[in-house]
Order: structure tokens, then C-alpha cells, then sequence
């Protein structure tokens, strides 16, 4: 049995430009194809990693059973599926790396202890700072800050920017200055 994949919470009812989120609601709107890649890539190796099918496999099925649309929803444009893959085979592929940063940079924390869906939240923010230095740090962390309002509500999104601030100045520290 495969499992569920988690969803990201909606956004707030009331939301409007004019107005924002309601105070303490994170916006989760992930208005173009890398975000909503972002997300489908995050998901998918939630689902490896819970599933424990290989890694290829179920992404080719997420593509194929998703067929792009649950790539996408209300409030998302529809997914990079290319980019996807590079993310999740890319994260994937260098599992062994990405947690050894990770391991560096978390201090009360281990990789293992975590949340599965807070596990591959930074596993792909991490590779994604590793293998696609195209992309500034910055933007990679504000994006998976912004996964993580989408999952979460307490003090996880706070981790995901130090521990993803912390990689992002060690790997790339020119960006920084």
C-alpha cells in the first residue's frame, strides 16, 4: 500500500491582495511551475521514503498516476515536470550528501529524528543549493521556507531557514556578502 502523500495546508478563505493572510497564517500559494515542482518533489520522496519503493519507480508513477495534475491545484500553476525530476532524481541520487550537510547544520536535531515531510523539505532544499547553483541561495530558501508554512505551523519553518541558511552560506558563501 502506497501512502498518502500529505497536502499542504489551503490558504486562508479571506486572503486578498489588499489585505494578505490572516496574521499567523502563512501564504501557501505556489503561483508558478518550479514551486509547484518544488512541492511535487518534496511529496514524491515523502513517498519513497514512507513507501520504500525505489526511488525512479515512484516517481515515474507520481508523474504518470498524477498525469501533472495533482502537480498542480487551485492555488498552483501547473508543475516543471522536468524540473521535478531534476530535483527528485537529484536529491535522490546524492541522499548520501545531502544528509551529511544536513547532519553539519542541525544542531539539536538529527536528520533521522525529523519529521518524514520536514526530512525531505530540506533534503531537496538542500540539494537544490548543492547541484543548482544557478539559482540564487536566497530564492532557495525562501522557497522552502515557504513549503514549510504550507506544512506546518510551529517552529519547523524557523528550522528550515536556519538549517538551509546555515548550508547555503557554507556551500556558497560569495552570495552572501
Amino acid at each position: 500500500m502506497t501512502p498518502s502523500v500529505p497536502e499542504p495546508t489551503p490558504p486562508p478563505a479571506e486572503d486578498s491582495p489588499e489585505t494578505g493572510p490572516e496574521p499567523g497564517t502563512p501564504n501557501q500559494r505556489l503561483p508558478n511551475p518550479r514551486s509547484a515542482s518544488r512541492l511535487a518533489a518534496v511529496q514524491a520522496l515523502y513517498q519513497v521514503e514512507l513507501g520504500g519503493g525505489a526511488p525512479g519507480d515512484v516517481f515515474a508513477e507520481f508523474l504518470d498516476f498524477h498525469h501533472g495534475a495533482a502537480l498542480a491545484g487551485p492555488d498552483l500553476a501547473p508543475a516543471d515536470r522536468e524540473f521535478f525530476q531534476v530535483l527528485a532524481h537529484g536529491t535522490s541520487d546524492q541522499m548520501e550528501e545531502v544528509d551529511r550537510l544536513l547532519a553539519a547544520a542541525l544542531k539539536n536535531h538529527t536528520v533521522g529524528r525529523l519529521d518524514a515531510i520536514l526530512r525531505a523539505v530540506l533534503r531537496v532544499g538542500t540539494y537544490e543549493l548543492i547541484g543548482l547553483k544557478e539559482i540564487p541561495a536566497r530564492v532557495v530558501i525562501c522557497e522552502y521556507l515557504d513549503l514549510a508554512h504550507a506544512f506546518f505551523s510551529g517552529s519547523e519553518p524557523k528550522l528550515v531557514n536556519g538549517v538551509l541558511d546555515h548550508i547555503a552560506q557554507s556551500l556558497r558563501p560569495d552570495e552572501f556578502k
